[in-house]
């Protein structure tokens, strides 16, 4: 008998190092759904050039930042380089409440809480084809100095080893690529029928590939 398609949409998490290129990814993916909403973070981080408040994320101070944590109003937060992220309940219930899917785009301790608070929550980490090609992503930028780049190649590091708790592994080696997977992955979850997608992108076959760099994660 044939599976029928899912009624109840889905948050679809995806996180990666920095510099990964997820941003350009999800909007991208976004894009080009009309069923899929993107989750508009909040951050105490400074907007960059480009960006803009309620579009790309909620900018706040750090004491409002504060305000919404002791209100709970976060389904997640967390410090990343020094700056504070968090995704509010809104964020995800708005969206499923019109009937979307929506997808966050959320640092690997977030996701982690997500884990914990989202039973309904799918989990996609796009990751670099090697750690040499992340440090030169991250200097072509021109945005940070040489001790920040540093500090953000050994958080990534840290971070690759939090594989075991996504679902999917996407490599951001060719960007079409990328989004064409991350977009093969919504509809397998909007259809209910996983299978070819988890056999494609699963997260124990990235592994068993020792896919991008993953590979270069040490062995137990």
């Amino acid at each position: 008998m044939a599976t029928s398609a899912r009624v109840v949409p889905v948050p679809i998490v995806v996180s990666a190092p920095s510099g990964t290129g997820k941003t350009t990814v999800c909007r991208a993916v976004v894009g080009a759904d009309p069923k899929l909403e993107f989750s508009i973070s909040h951050t105490t981080r400074t907007a960059r050039p480009g960006e803009r408040d309620g579009v790309d994320y909620h900018f706040v101070d750090e004491e409002a930042f504060l305000a919404l944590v002791k209100d709970e109003r976060f389904v997640e937060h967390a410090e990343y380089n020094g700056k504070l992220y968090g995704t509010s309940h809104e964020a995800i219930d708005g969206p499923i409440a019109r009937g979307c899917d929506v997808l966050l785009e959320i640092e690997v301790q977030g996701a982690a809480q997500i884990r914990e608070r989202r039973e309904d929550a799918r989990f996609v980490f796009l990751v670099p084809p090697s750690l040499a090609t992340l440090e030169a992503r991250l200097r072509g930028r021109g945005t940070d100095a040489s001790e920040v780049i540093a500090k953000r190649l050994a958080i990534a590091g840290n971070e690759l080893s939090a594989v075991s708790g996504f679902d999917y592994v996407v490599i951001n080696d060719h960007l079409e690529d990328a989004i064409a997977a991350v977009r093969e992955i919504v509809a397998a979850e909007r259809s209910g029928q996983r299978g070819d997608a988890v056999a494609r992108h699963g997260r124990e076959t990235a592994l068993a590939r020792g896919a991008g760099a993953l590979a270069e994660l040490p062995s137990d």
